[in-house]
């Protein structure tokens, strides 16, 4: 109630006087005029900026007016044609200012926590004869301050603080009042018509003239409306009988979450009515706009006003929350229609806020009747996706176990774990940053973020919103319930930074009551946890930073003790938790630093402190307690105490459960292969931990965005939600698999399951963002685009996956998917990606305005045309930025311009319309451009664009005429535009608002606003059956469409299968009956970084026909279409023998083995025999080859010789070969030397092929030891180095075998291009030579393997193969051949039986059985298939044990264990999924994760007799060592306790157990070698890579001495110092690396001395002056800068060569008289743009002089068109006038030129253009390497003989004599080779 001084009103200007200005203040162009309509005097506030000119109520901001009216009048006119603002500082009842801003200025409504913004739109109507214009109108403004602050913050308004008014007004007077005034009516005309309203009193009436009406000349504004008006009726009110016409005034605020007061905010329109209004229709000037509201709204009491009157303030409360509408958080605004309807018609039933009320009759107002847009809402929120936002620490259980509690950004989520169904709480409008539950569970408390924050509390059972206040702190970071829930406690910083905990009081929350502050203290130490006692509401405890705080309420107070830590004080403490124990209470504290403190309650002292989890070697022993000396430990980031059991989460990903004593880890669960009790889930570190009330379950989160819980009993882990860690960018719906492909700026591509809202799988790429993605319409596939310009597309048919790696970048492929080879057509990022609707064509645009077209129908997709520069260059990634139309024939997308819109022919991709989106709005103040595209349905054949003005523009799609417009959008642009299938609804997504639109209405479609999102919605999409919509931003939204369906027009999507989901958002909601129970508690498949594969194709798998097995055949009778040939009938391999009954062994596994090759009868007598097998062994299959292959029978039969259909797919197993892929051909008519007079001989191969697998041979007892590289298998000596080289290999070995006696090595490699099958070589190991060639594999060899007593040699296909091949030892003729129907493995043979082979693959173990009878030899086979226990359905290695055990390892990580007499898997744990190796009692693993561990397995024969029943306990790790790389191959000794093992790092080491080390026997580059130097004395030499590593070895034994390593650069170039006299113990190596810094590295030192940036691009070329003072550098640019490395400054750039990279520096000292030039160093400079400098210089005077500038003319083809040749020049080292250049003329030739006689000497031609060349500085010998073949030629400049030699791998990219000329060497990407030179 106000002062009694206020009432009735209070005349602000005359109270405080302010004309006097004394308590007041004016700024700018203030003063007092005279109006004539008014007849007195007013204050008139002009001047262009509002902010520079204004009247000031008070005069301070330290002062208040006090005034506690209700109501404020603003009696104003604004000036024509200006903006005028009017602020408001309202205080709240909690001593809060509140800012209320008014002006039409504003465009949109906006609203913080401390302010509001409402626009005020002033709309021209006809005004009569003889009324003003609407400028000049006077206006009464009448604010209801208590509704506004209740309405849109839920605040109690309190008193004005202080009023600001902004020019350009007019202003009158202000007044106050608790009494709602009519400014149309006068006393003497209330009491006259004896009215129930109150009068205007007569200070504040504007004058009329009589016989006229008020609403002639004035404008009457109350805002907010009574709100048991609609808006119609609020306008009516106020309206006397006249006919409307005129200005219209409205307040538009935000569609906001609120229902009536939005109704109020949307619609407030005040018109001008005429005379004429009670005997025909009104006439308004447009149609009115109506909100409407998707619920019902809760009865709010009635409060009586001073008159009266009856008012209903308030009807806020909808299903979830008072202050919001609905569940979608629906807010509709349409275009109405508008008809007259007379009071009588009016229906008993309807609502109090529908009917009219008597004071509405007694004026002669008629009410209309609206006709909106129907359903409405059309869209409800189904589902969400996703998990945190703010944090990932906040996941409660509830009361009952049954489900958990948890923030997805704005959204609260309440999820059952039994049946995975959501429950919705919807409200907040941020990132919700805390949540609490009571102990009853009955009452939700969250926060949101943003300051200041806003804190809501629910009724969790109903999930209705109580209550709703704003926090004193900016951010609650904390939130914290008592038991009984009265009180709450929130921890955070306030705007100075300081941490401030605040108490409120919620005893009244729920009956009526709010919230309410009992106490807010400021805190000087750090809390990172805070908990109120669940024993006594009053105390609490908090942790943080070097501090543990106990505090106590009492007295209105809250006061803190510390606890005193001792020698703990330091430590940083993350999570506390209170247990009730028998002496009273503990508070347990964890720490950063892996201490748990144990805290007397009572005596606030500490009991206990242990040290758990310390630094040890990751997998080793379970962690037991050690002292506080130990050394640092894991760091714990929370527990969870339940009455037995204490549970704790750590940032190494690890959930572990430790009895309260914490003696020992009773469970864990952890990232990776740490642990072999538990699956893996945890994907980062974990954030929280939280045990169920029952004490059974434990939830965890991590800071990746996973949520899950363990369940202590079963020990299984599951996984509840997964979810981008970055904004969603865009998505794409599968319709047959009802699958949602999303990319996000976490870098990953994830598959959701649209029907559980559950993860398929994912794929990350590190280090190239995906930007695009589409589904084939027709094809399991999709296509996603990168940032690096890559387009790769997947399958999703196969189980397989493929790994890839890339230069550029690397994709990690995780889930059953396959990604085909890497299209590199674009060279920036992809911006568009869209798949034509019949499947045929695939369109991608990147941002440097490139558009490739690909033929995408084919198994292969591959590229048809590029066109560059017609698409807009300032797109940014968006699902509508290039669109196909339904019938697939038009193509569109904003380009070349933003200006311009171009339609295109997919197939020719001819121009067909090109739109000039400035044209459309010529009356517009700035040029209009295109956002964003979208095709409508055909016909009518629509193109719809979003422009910057705020409209869609509806053209035609073939003229690019306009049709219409929607300009309702909001003011920002829409960047994401959809229509459904059945062009009902148009989506258009603008900042986080998403909007429907009645598209089939064609004038004036209605709309709807949905809002939700915390971030901008990035696209929307339609589910395939157009029953759900899906929008991304934040999190992934799932909305339920609940309009009818239509039939839909051709073409559009119909009939398919809705893709229904399980999570229902709300109350009341019913569970699906097909709803899948969600994750399964395995741990999710982990798989290698991929390779690179070949740039011009997009391989894509192909599609099997419908209802078919997976099973094709090559035969030319049933070709399909597109030449995809298939079976004609079932998949049936082995016809039954007649009167057999039951199936195969196969047909179990619903997998099909196809024996189809014939093999070679020679060799063997009788041939391989094959009969099924005996009926007493189940799924046994016997199979005979005779000569010819037995024709199968039946109609299902498989022929012989079939091949698959199906493109080969990379398994999820990093343990297949991949050879690498190269541009380089075999060599062709070599000229190789004779015998004996070969110049060059090769002494040592530096590095190992750690592409290969198990490439790696040694015997022990023999000595032998082999390994292969490149080509080459390198046979070395382990005590003297010397190397034996075998060469013979066409292309990259890919695995080794050696027979049992040491006798045979065999070696597999890769197909070439002039061989149609791979090679297999076998080697007799005494002589080194090769005994036979064998040759039968198509792709390339996964394995070898020899059989126990070596008669047998069995080969292994890879993946794309397929193949088992057996070969007889003795003639080396192949005895069988199988072709199987899955990739397998890794085989081997059993060591006690020479006739099984065991074999492992996708989902089961397979037994090969070889028996011979007399000159027959059956072979059976025995399929088991893997227990699920086991985790996963691919077992990749194996190895056996004792008899008669086998151990398998999965692509799970475990190692399961098989009795193979009873063909059972009876014992599993975590290890590793690589290599396996068992001898005895010890079995060693190794694995991708660069571990390699040592098992104790001793006792696992006796847990064999327990069976199934066995447990893991027993099977403990020894030892455990990490390597450089994954590890692929590894050879033991018997005694397990010293072996090799080789490195995808390309590294051999020698493993010895029994000291635990690793000693490197063989290193080498992992990428591409770039650069050979040597030290002056050619003891050593350095080389460089692309990994970013410089190596320095010793040359005399090849042995790696250092190594600097930059990480994420590359190093491109290399230069050793020369000898310096004043230091000659100085030796410096300088470095060049791809982000243009130079490193100087000191050799003696072994460190980095000096770092310089002395390039803006990469750095291609260096090399030391003679003295060695100064450094000369080239980039990519063609700049050379000149260094001094004492200084470390560049005092000379030379730009001579700008615009092509230089290729080579080099610098001489000689003294160059001769030349012209005075100098001590004579250096050259070579760029790619063939032009070769010679400069003279003194580097000390600061002297450079050019000597001779040579230009040659451009090679006119290349061998490789993407990338010319270089340009080489030398000096020669034989005559120092002479300059020798290579790649410098248009033939393939070596030019010798001089300097002195100014032109060319000599000329050697060559085969091919040379990309290395190195001079000997000895003989007259220059090496060189090609790009075109794989070889190095040796030429004698003085004879011209030439000699080539191969070895090599791959082209020869660098050569290099070392000074002495003894030695040359020589680098084919990361080989090197060391060649010694006869006759030197």
């Amino acid at each position: 109630m106000a002062g009694v001084w206020q009432q009735p009103f209070l005349n602000v200007f005359r109270h405080f006087k302010v004309d006097e200005w004394k308590r007041s203040s004016k700024e700018g162009d203030v003063a007092v005029v005279t109006d004539k309509t008014l007849k007195c005097t007013v204050y008139r506030v002009r001047g262009p900026v509002s902010a520079g000119n204004y009247i000031q109520l008070p005069k301070t901001s330290t002062q208040s007016l006090g005034l506690t009216g209700r109501y404020l009048y603003v009696l104003f006119r604004p000036l024509p044609a200006k903006h005028f603002v009017i602020h408001l500082d309202l205080c709240t009842e909690g001593s809060q200012v509140i800012r209320v801003s008014f002006s039409n200025f504003f465009k949109e409504f906006k609203s913080t926590a401390t302010w509001l913004q409402f626009p005020f739109i002033c709309e021209t109507g006809t005004p009569r004869k003889g009324v003003g214009s609407p400028g000049a109108r006077w206006t009464c403004l009448q604010l209801d301050l208590h509704d506004i602050l209740l309405v849109y913050l839920n605040r109690r308004y309190s008193h004005l603080k202080s009023i600001r008014l902004c020019a350009s007004l007019l202003v009158r007077n202000l007044y106050t009042s608790d009494l709602c005034f009519d400014p149309a009516v006068t006393v003497a005309e209330a009491r006259c018509a004896k009215l129930p309203i109150t009068p205007i009193p007569r200070e504040m009436a504007f004058p009329v003239p009589k016989g006229e009406s008020w609403h002639d000349h004035y404008v009457h504004i109350r805002f907010p409306s009574d709100s048991s008006k609609t808006p119609c009726e609020a306008v009516q009110k106020s309206c006397s009988p006249s006919e409307a016409a005129g200005p219209v005034l409205q307040l538009l605020p935000h569609p906001a979450a609120f229902s009536k007061p939005v109704q109020d905010s949307l619609a407030l329109m005040v018109q001008k009515c005429g005379p004429t209004a009670s005997r025909q229709a009104p006439s308004v000037p447009r149609p009115l706009p109506e909100v409407s509201v998707s619920c019902e709204r809760s009865k709010v009491s009635s409060v009586g006003g001073p008159s009266g009157r009856s008012q209903e303030p308030l009807a806020w409360v909808e299903a979830t929350d008072k202050h919001v509408a609905s569940d979608s958080l629906h807010v509709s605004v349409h275009q109405t229609t508008v008809e007259p309807t007379a009071p009588e018609d009016a229906s008993p039933q309807e609502s109090p806020g529908r009917k009219q009320n008597q004071q509405e009759v007694a004026l002669g107002k008629n009410r209309f009747q609206q006709r909106s847009f129907l359903p409405d809402p059309v869209l409800r929120l189904k589902g969400v996706i996703g998990f945190g936002g703010h944090s990932t620490k906040w996941a409660l259980w509830t009361r009952d176990g049954a489900a958990v509690v948890y923030p997805c950004h704005a959204i609260i989520v309440v999820l059952c774990v039994n049946t995975r169904e959501q429950r919705l709480f919807l409200g907040h409008t941020d990132k919700v940053s805390a949540l609490a539950l009571d102990g009853s569970g009955s009452l939700l408390a969250s926060a949101q973020a943003r300051p200041h924050s806003m804190l809501r509390l629910w009724d969790f059972q109903t999930g209705e919103c109580l209550s709703l206040f704003q926090s004193p702190v900016h951010t609650v970071c904390s939130l914290s319930f008592s038991d009984s829930g009265e009180v709450l406690c929130g921890v955070g910083k306030d705007r100075h930074g300081r941490m401030t905990v605040v108490v409120w009081g919620t005893a009244q929350v729920g009956r009526g009551g709010e919230a309410v502050i009992l106490t807010k203290v400021h805190s000087d130490v750090d809390i990172q946890a805070f908990e109120v006692a669940f024993f006594d509401e009053t105390r609490m405890a908090s942790c943080g930073r070097g501090s543990v705080r106990l505090w106590r309420l009492r007295g209105g107070g809250l006061r803190s003790c510390p606890v005193d830590l001792g020698e703990h004080h330091a430590l940083e403490f993350t999570d506390l938790a209170f247990r009730q124990a028998q002496d009273g209470h503990i508070l347990y504290v964890c720490s950063r630093s892996g201490h748990i403190l144990e805290i007397d309650h009572q005596r606030m002292a500490v009991r206990c402190a242990r040290r758990l989890l310390p630094t040890q070697t990751p997998g080793g022993p379970l962690p037991q307690k050690q002292t506080f000396s130990s050394g640092p430990g894991i760091a714990i980031s929370s527990l969870s105490i339940s009455q037995a059991k204490c549970a704790m989460g750590s940032e190494d990903g690890y959930l572990r459960l430790w009895p309260l004593d914490f003696s020992s880890v009773l469970l864990e669960a952890g990232l990776g292969d740490h642990q072999p009790t538990l699956p893996a889930e945890h994907e980062g570190p974990i954030s929280s931990v939280s045990v169920s009330p029952d004490g059974l379950r434990v939830l965890s989160t991590t800071s990746s965005g996973h949520l899950g819980f363990l369940d202590i009993l079963s020990r299984e882990y599951s996984v509840l939600v997964r979810s981008h860690a970055a904004p969603v960018l865009a998505l794409a719906t599968e319709s047959s698999r009802g699958q949602l492909a999303t990319v996000s700026q976490d870098h990953t591509v994830r598959i959701w399951d649209l029907a559980t809202l559950q993860q398929l799988y994912d794929f990350a790429s590190p280090e190239e963002a995906p930007c695009a993605v589409a589904f084939h319409p027709t094809q399991p596939t999709f296509f996603c685009g990168f940032s690096s310009g890559a387009v790769r597309s997947f399958s999703l048919e196969t189980t397989e996956v493929l790994v890839e790696h890339r230069r550029s970048g690397t994709v990690q492929l995780r889930g059953k998917a396959t990604a085909s080879r890497v299209c590199r057509c674009h060279r920036g990022a992809i911006t568009g990606l869209a798949a034509s609707p019949d499947g045929s064509l695939l369109f991608s645009s990147c941002s440097r305005g490139s558009l490739a077209q690909y033929h995408s129908s084919a198994p292969q997709c591959r590229i048809l045309r590029v066109t560059a520069n017609v698409v807009c260059q300032e797109a940014c990634p968006s699902p509508s930025a290039l669109v196909v139309s339904g019938d697939s024939h038009l193509l569109a997308f904003v380009g070349p311009s933003k200006y311009t819109v171009t339609v295109m022919d997919t197939a020719s991709l001819d121009e067909l319309l090109r739109v000039d989106i400035r044209t459309l709005d010529l009356a517009g103040s700035c040029l209009d451009s295109a956002v964003a595209v979208c095709f409508g349905p055909a016909p009518p054949g629509h193109l719809l664009v979003s422009t910057s003005s705020n409209m869609v523009a509806v053209l035609d799609a073939t003229s690019g005429r306009l049709v219409r417009e929607l300009s309702c959008v909001p003011p920002a642009a829409c960047s994401v535009l959809a229509l459904s299938g059945d062009g009902r609804f148009l989506l258009t997504a603008a900042d986080r608002a998403i909007k429907v639109w009645d598209y089939s209405a064609q004038a004036g479609p209605g709309c709807q606003v949905y809002i939700g999102h915390s971030e901008p919605v990035r696209a929307v999409a339609f589910t395939p059956d157009q029953q759900q919509l899906l929008s991304v931003g934040d999190a992934i939204f799932l909305w339920d469409v609940l309009a009818p369906s239509e039939k839909s027009p051709p073409g559009s999507v119909q009939g398919s299968p809705r893709a229904s989901t399980t999570c229902e958002a709300g109350l009341g909601t019913r569970q699906l009956e097909d709803m899948v129970s969600g994750a399964n508690g395995l741990p999710r498949q982990q798989v290698p970084m991929p390779s690179q594969a070949s740039p011009p194709w997009l391989d894509i798998c192909a599609r099997p026909p419908k209802d078919h097995d997976g099973a094709f055949s090559m035969s030319d009778e049933s070709r399909g279409p597109e030449g995809l040939r298939q079976a004609s009938g079932p998949p049936v391999l082995v016809q039954k023998e007649a009167g057999r009954a039951g199936d195969g062994a196969w047909g179990a596994m619903g997998g099909p083995w196809d024996l189809g090759r014939p093999p070679n009868p020679r060799g063997w007598p009788s041939g391989l025999r094959t009969d099924l097998a005996a009926p007493g062994r189940q799924g046994m299959v016997t199979y005979r080859t005779n000569g010819e292959p037995k024709a199968p029978a039946g109609p299902g039969a498989c022929s012989t010789g079939r091949a698959r259909a199906q493109p080969p797919t990379r398994p999820d197993s990093y343990r297949h070969f991949t050879a690498r892929y190269k541009v380089s051909l075999l060599p062709k008519g070599l000229s190789f030397p004779a015998v004996g007079d070969e110049r060059l001989h090769l002494k040592a191969v530096m590095g190992y092929n750690g592409n290969g697998r198990a490439n790696l041979v040694w015997r022990p007892d023999t000595g032998f030891f082999a390994y292969t590289c490149g080509r080459l298998v390198v046979v070395e000596d382990l005590h003297s180095g010397v190397q034996q080289h075998w060469l013979g290999h066409p292309e990259e070995i890919s695995t080794l075998a050696l027979s049992h006696d040491a006798q045979v090595l065999a070696s597999a490699s890769g197909r070439s291009s002039t061989a149609s099958r791979c090679q297999i070589r076998v080697w007799d190991v005494p002589g080194g030579s090769c005994r036979q060639l064998l040759s039968h594999h198509d792709t390339a060899v996964q394995a070898l393997a020899f059989s126990p007593d070596d008669r047998l040699l069995v080969t292994l296909g890879d993946y794309g193969d397929r193949t088992l091949a057996l070969w007889s030892m003795a003639t080396y003729e192949l005895v069988s051949s199988t072709c199987l129907p899955e990739p397998v493995y890794g085989m081997a043979f059993n060591p006690w039986d020479a006739g099984e082979l065991a074999c492992v693959g996708q989902g089961a173990i397979t037994l090969w059985l070889l028996q011979q009878r007399g000159g027959d030899v059956s072979l059976q086979v025995h399929r088991e298939p893997i227990p699920e226990e086991v985790g996963g359905w691919e077992l990749t290695s194996l190895c056996y044990g004792t008899t008669p055990l086998l151990y398998c390892g999965s692509n799970a990580g475990q190692v399961c264990v098989w009795d193979m007499c009873a063909s059972c898997c009876f014992l599993a744990w975590e290890a590793d999924d690589g290599v396996l190796l068992c001898s005895g009692a010890r079995l060693v693993s190794g694995s991708n994760t660069r571990r390699l561990r040592l098992w104790a397995v001793g006792a696992v024969p006796e847990l064999r007799r327990k069976g199934s029943g066995a447990r893991s306990s027993s099977v403990f790790m020894e030892r455990e060592l990490t390597l450089d790389g994954a590890v692929v191959s590894a050879v033991f000794h018997e005694s397990m306790d010293m072996g090799v093992v080789g490195t995808t790092a390309g590294t051999l080491w020698y493993v010895s157990w029994a000291e635990g080390t690793s000693t490197r026997l063989v290193s080498g580059h992992q990428s591409k070698v770039n650069e050979v130097v040597f030290s002056p004395s050619e003891s050593h030499c350095a080389t460089c890579s692309d990994d970013g590593s410089v190596r320095v070895w010793s040359v005399a034994s090849m042995e790696l001495l250092i190594q600097f390593q930059v990480l994420s650069q590359s190093c491109l170039c290399l230069s050793w110092s020369p000898p310096s006299c004043e230091h000659p113990e100085q030796q410096w190596v300088a470095a060049g690396y791809s982000d243009g810094t130079l490193r100087l590295f000191s050799i003696p030192l072994i460190a980095m001395e000096l770092k310089m940036h002395p390039h803006s691009a990469a750095l291609t070329a260096i090399a030391f002056s003679a003295d060695g003072q100064t450094i000369l550098s080239g980039d990519r640019d063609g700049l050379v800068a000149v260094s001094r490395p004492c200084t470390g400054m560049t005092f000379r750039v030379l730009n001579d060569h700008r615009g092509a990279p230089i290729c080579t520096i080099q610098s001489t000292r000689r003294e160059y008289g001769d030349f012209g030039a005075e100098g001590v160093d004579l250096w050259l400079a070579a760029s790619g743009d063939q032009q070769v400098s010679v400069w003279a210089s003194n580097w000390l005077q600061d002297r450079c002089e050019l000597v001779d500038w040579l230009s040659f003319p451009a090679p006119a083809l290349t061998e490789v068109p993407s990338c010319p040749p270089p340009s080489l020049a030398a000096f020669c080292p034989w005559d120092e006038a002479l300059l020798v250049c290579a790649g410098l003329s248009v033939h393939h030739e070596v030019v010798f030129y001089s300097l002195c006689q100014k032109q060319v000497m000599k000329k050697i031609p060559l085969p091919f253009f040379a990309v290395s060349m190195s001079l000997s500085p000895g003989a007259h010998l220059m090496a060189i390497g090609f790009s075109a073949e794989r070889v190095l030629r040796l030429v004698d400049c003085a004879s011209g003989a030439v000699q080539d030699f191969a070895g090599h791998d791959d082209s020869v990219q660098l050569c290099r004599f070392a000074p002495s000329a003894r030695l040359l060497f020589t680098a084919a990407h990361n080989e090197i080779l060391v060649w010694e030179v006869t006759g030197h």
